[in-house]
């Protein structure tokens, strides 16, 4: 129960992504903020999911997409509550992925469409847009890859002193 406070994790995701995504659509509709050469702030409307995937299915991906945020954040929920007082790591990243979930589920709800703007490009090469709650979910699941191979990014040594 004492990791209910890193639901407060996913409300800031939430909000970030909300209020950037308003700054993107009210701002970037009529320009592009080049920030580096390689690298500007651009709108872009993904229908899909990662990388346009299931872009052009005709709506009914939206319903899928929600659907799925909705579980995937109840079931991360929950085993946020059951995790021991070791396991912040695994907390910080179930609260990511579920701030970045909803934050994206929040737009299909709204647009039918997710709002992305965060555009890394070189030449004719251009990596997908993206946004607050993406990165979000990438940091989350990284944390999570990290403890499969048993190398937490945020792991303390509060499990050595609890089992002495």
């Amino acid at each position: 129960m004492m990791h209910k406070k890193w639901f407060y994790l996913s409300a800031l995701v939430i909000v970030l992504d909300q209020v950037s995504k308003y700054w993107a659509e009210h701002i970037l509709r009529f320009d592009v903020i080049e920030i580096l050469p390689v690298f500007d702030f651009s709108l872009a409307h993904n229908t899909g999911s990662a990388f346009g995937f299931l872009g052009g299915l005709g709506g009914i991906q939206h319903v899928f997409f929600v659907a799925l945020a909705i579980v995937v954040s109840a079931v991360l929920a929950f085993f946020i509550v059951k995790l021991k007082s070791h396991e912040r790591h695994l907390a910080i990243a179930y609260s990511l992925i579920i701030g970045g979930a909803i934050g994206n589920a929040i737009d299909r709800v709204i647009y039918q469409y997710v709002v992305d703007f965060i555009h890394w490009f070189y030449k004719d090469w251009h990596y997908p847009h993206f946004n607050v709650a993406d990165i979000a979910i990438f940091i989350g699941a990284a944390l999570l890859i990290a403890e499969a191979f048993n190398k937490p990014f945020l792991n303390t040594s509060t499990a050595e002193t609890e089992s002495n």
